[in-house]
Order: C-alpha cells, then structure tokens, then sequence
C-alpha cells in the first residue's frame, strides 16, 4: 500500500467532487433542502456529493468501507474505512458564504492514516499521510510556532443541537475572548482544524460534532507538528464529541482552560 499514491488520487478525487459542488450550489433552491434535525440541515447535492465521493473511493481502495455523514453507502470494510463529510459547513453553503469543505480519512483498523481537507472556496487542498508530513496545495505546511495564548487567534464552533453544555461553553468563550488576541467562527470545523495545521490558527476547540468533521483535520495538526486530545486529554477526540487542536506551544494553556470550565471532563 503506497499511502502517498493513494492520498495524491484522493486530493483529486475531492477536486473534482468540490467542483461539482459548486456547479450544483448556482442551482440550488428550497426544495433540494432537508432537515434532518433542528438547525442540522442537507441538501441533495450533500448527497450527491457523498455518492460521488463513496464510488471513487472504493474504486482507489477495492474492499474498503465507508463511514458518511448522510449513510449513501453501507458498505463495510475489514482493515481500511473512509471517513467521509460531503459538504462540511452545509448552512454556509446554503447561504452562499464560504467557507465549506470537503473531509476524507482514511482509518486502517482503528488507526487514522489519512487526512484530506479540501477547502472548495479558496481552492486549497490540504492532505497528510501517515509519517509523511502536512501539506497544502503541494507545499508542506507546520502549525504556527507562538508559544502565548494571548498572542494566539482561536477558532471554534457554536452548538446547534447540543445545548446542555452550553452555559460553561459560553464562560469559556468569555475568558478566551480576553486572554487571546480573538475568536473566529467559520462554520467548518474541518477547515478550521486545516488551519491550525497550516498555522493559520494556534487553537481550535468544540464539543458536539461527529467523527467526519474532525477525523481528517485532527490528523492533519498531528501530522503538521501539533497536539489533539478531547476535553479530558484523553484520545476520544476522534469521535467529535469534544476535541481541544493546537500547535505545541499553546496547547497545555489550552486545555487548562477549557477544564477551568468544564471541570467534570478533566483528567482524574
């Protein structure tokens, strides 16, 4: 298995799939708009999309699974799993604003190898594999190397579903908002998690997401030189349901203040 190979035919794969998505966002209308929960929406071209996606990746790894947001596929693979978002960011791209991406990883067993954030607006395509190092439109790419939170520009994300954490949530976002030179919400915590890779961002963190938006762009800021773990420290960040990214000089600042808040998540 040449991982490199594989992830360069999986770049373009998303490409092609991310210009189809924009093709398809002129057309876009009420109608091709579902709601799949309160304030979770999709659209037929997230669908579209994810099948596009589904068939070209099974067809560069015969025999693998996939594992999508909006389940086009069931198909089950027993070594090698894909890790799929369609469209991350689908409100933004509802509404015409960038920015919304394109997640791909790759799991062999229970181990990511693989990461894939193609940021479709921008046109940047940001990919790692295992003991290969972080890239982004074939340049390689480190998360920034400032040492202060306070010097530090942050990243989150707002919840939409999950409000039962919200309160200690918003204590956070006070005391991040004062001890960091800001906050940016894009509405893509793939792409976000790609610019903490790139250094664009010293930090990212959120509760309440679902292993395809973080999977790839997790193992991108590991691959690019920095640390992700979940509220607790611990290596659940995968699942989405809580994950603290940053470079290595931020980080333990970092997750010391998200347990200042949410104590019941700290170690121990």
């Amino acid at each position: 298995m040449n991982l490199e190979q594989l992830c360069l035919k999986t770049c373009e794969l998303a490409r092609d799939t991310g210009k189809f998505v924009q093709q398809q966002r002129e057309h876009l209308h009420a109608g091709l708009i579902e709601e799949k929960g309160v304030h979770d929406l999709v659209t037929a071209v997230d669908k579209a999309s994810e099948k596009r996606l589904a068939e070209g990746l099974t067809r560069l790894l015969p025999g693998s699974g996939i594992e999508a947001e909006e389940g086009t596929s069931e198909r089950k693979g027993e070594t090698w799993r894909w890790v799929v978002d369609p469209i991350d960011g689908t409100t933004n791209f509802i509404h015409g604003l960038p920015c919304y991406a394109i997640s791909i990883a790759l799991v062999r067993e229970n181990t990511t190898v693989m990461g894939v954030v193609y940021e479709i607006n921008q046109d940047e395509c940001f990919y790692a594999w295992e003991n290969g190092g972080a890239f982004n439109n074939g340049k390689s790419i480190r998360v920034s190397e400032t040492t202060r939170l306070e010097d530090s520009l942050l990243a989150t994300g707002f919840p939409y579903t999950d409000f039962g954490r919200q309160v200690p949530y918003m204590e956070l976002f006070a005391y991040l908002m004062q001890h960091s030179r800001g906050l940016r919400r894009l509405g893509s915590a793939a792409t976000d998690l790609a610019y903490v890779a790139c250094g664009r961002f010293e930090l990212f963190y959120e509760y309440g997401l679902k292993p395809w938006d973080v999977m790839a762009g997790a193992f991108l800021v590991q691959q690019a030189g920095g640390r992700v773990s979940d509220f607790a420290g611990g290596d659940q960040f995968w699942t989405g349901i809580d994950i603290v990214a940053a470079n290595k000089g931020v980080f333990e600042a970092s997750l010391e203040a998200v347990q200042r808040f949410f104590p019941s998540d700290s170690v121990g």
